[in-house]
């Protein structure tokens, strides 16, 4: 990185002096990603200079982040801007497509290549998020009848034109999809042998209408680089490269991360460059929510008054006890979350799961107990051990089997699992754990 960041510095210095043809040398010398590394260090200005010099701009252009890219298409000029379009790969191209704004798809519109406009008419078609949105165009299809010098010779002449040729569809004559060839067996195989004789037949595939995450789940399972995609009539259409669904995995993941912090997604924007207001917006519904839940717990104390006013020591360990309770509870949905998310787990496994968070919390709570209830003899006396004890037993076990059974139920309810987060899970932990404290502090104390 300090390489990139020096290299940076250079370019900004070549082109403020207007020494282009040095800038442009040295990212010549860079690989397509260290390219797009060091346009995204350049201001919007800069970056539209050095796309408007590169020889190749596609490539370095699509590894930008989209936010960025769909921000450049405003000041690149139309007719510097249309080879980009035009040589970006399928999937690339429709992504970037739908976020321009309504006049400038117009403007483009026209004058885009008919492939691109194909593409468009093909690809822009699918909902967002499913397999027929993300999927390429570019893909290599051959019939099984081909030997394997012809099938090495067709290649050859496709060769530029397509985004992955390390695996080859085979179809028959309606297009369906009936079988899988490697490059690598190609190679290997006789030239005389034809591809029906290699070729394997039974290929794994997903559906135009299937969920981002169950294309990224099975391209995972089966250790896959591409994965065809089919109609209803399996009919090749495209396919999605591994690439790709990392990009899906990191996405995915990061909403993940973020709903468990009580943070909705900021879409393709980061934390640097999203406006106060969005990441006020973001925040703020979550937050309101938990204030109101967290009146539980001032409900729950001023129910308990009496104990508290006549044993003031019970204070000095509640934030102590209803932390435990709500850290407890936040591991345990972290685990189930990840768990489900993964598919690890199935909601079928949740009472044999609440046996085993059982056994593991009051294990927890015992542990914990031992020594809340120390510092509760040295503060107090003996039985405001006892109520200590007892009630960090409780509290564990309840922050534990809450954590654990929330995101099962979201999940049930077809709602993202990922919601049981650990504001929410706290909040519910705390109400939960002074109404356990006070409790156990009221029939022992009194």
């Amino acid at each position: 990185m300090p390489q990139i960041a020096e290299k940076i510095q250079y370019i900004r210095q070549q082109l403020r002096s207007e020494k282009f043809n040095t800038a442009i040398g040295l990212l010549n010398e860079l690989n397509i990603a260290d390219q797009a590394s060091v346009l995204k260090g350049l201001t919007p200005t800069e970056q539209v200079k050095i796309l408007q010099k590169l020889d190749e701009p596609s490539e370095a252009f699509a590894y930008l982040p989209l936010s960025q890219q769909a921000a450049l298409t405003e000041l690149i000029p139309v007719p510097d801007l249309i080879p980009i379009l035009d040589n970006m790969y399928s999937d690339d191209f429709v992504d970037i497509y739908k976020k321009l704004s309504p006049e400038l798809q117009q403007q483009l519109i026209t004058l885009l290549s008919e492939e691109s406009q194909n593409t468009l008419k093909k690809l822009a078609l699918y909902p967002e998020g499913t397999a027929g949105a993300m999927m390429s165009s570019s893909f290599v299809t051959l019939h099984q009848d081909l030997c394997m010098d012809e099938a090495i010779h067709a290649l050859r002449i496709i060769a530029a034109t397509r985004e992955t040729l390390y695996l080859v569809y085979i179809v028959n004559e309606q297009n369906q999809l009936i079988g899988v060839i490697s490059l690598r067996q190609i190679i290997q195989a006789k030239p005389e042998a034809t591809i029906a004789e290699v070729m394997e037949r039974d290929v794994i595939y997903v559906y135009t209408h299937d969920d981002q995450e169950v294309v990224a789940k099975t391209l995972a399972y089966y250790d896959l680089i591409a994965l065809p995609v089919v109609d209803e009539q399996e009919r090749m259409l495209g396919i999605i490269t591994y690439d790709d669904v990392m990009d899906i995995v990191e996405a995915e993941t990061t909403e993940d991360i973020l709903k468990s912090g009580a943070v909705s997604p900021l879409a393709e924007l980061n934390l640097k460059t999203a406006p106060i207001i969005t990441l006020y917006q973001k925040r703020v519904f979550w937050l309101v929510i938990l204030v109101f839940g967290s009146l539980l717990s001032g409900i729950g104390i001023a129910h308990f008054e009496e104990i508290i006013s006549t044993h003031i020591v019970l204070v000095f360990f509640l934030p102590l006890l209803v932390g435990s309770g709500g850290n407890a509870g936040s591991q345990s949905a972290t685990l189930m979350v990840r768990a489900l998310a993964t598919g690890d787990v199935q909601f079928k496994d949740w009472f044999s799961l609440l046996g085993r968070e059982t056994v593991v919390a009051l294990c927890l709570g015992v542990t914990m107990a031992c020594a809340v209830s120390m510092l509760g003899y040295i503060r107090g006396d003996f039985m405001v051990a006892i109520v200590l004890a007892i009630s960090m037993v409780g509290i564990v076990l309840m922050g534990c089997l809450t954590g654990m059974s929330l995101p099962f139920i979201l999940n049930k309810l077809k709602l993202d699992p990922a919601s049981a987060s650990a504001p929410l899970v706290t909040s519910i932990c705390d109400a939960t754990g002074v109404i356990i404290y006070l409790f156990v502090a009221s029939k022992l104390l009194f």
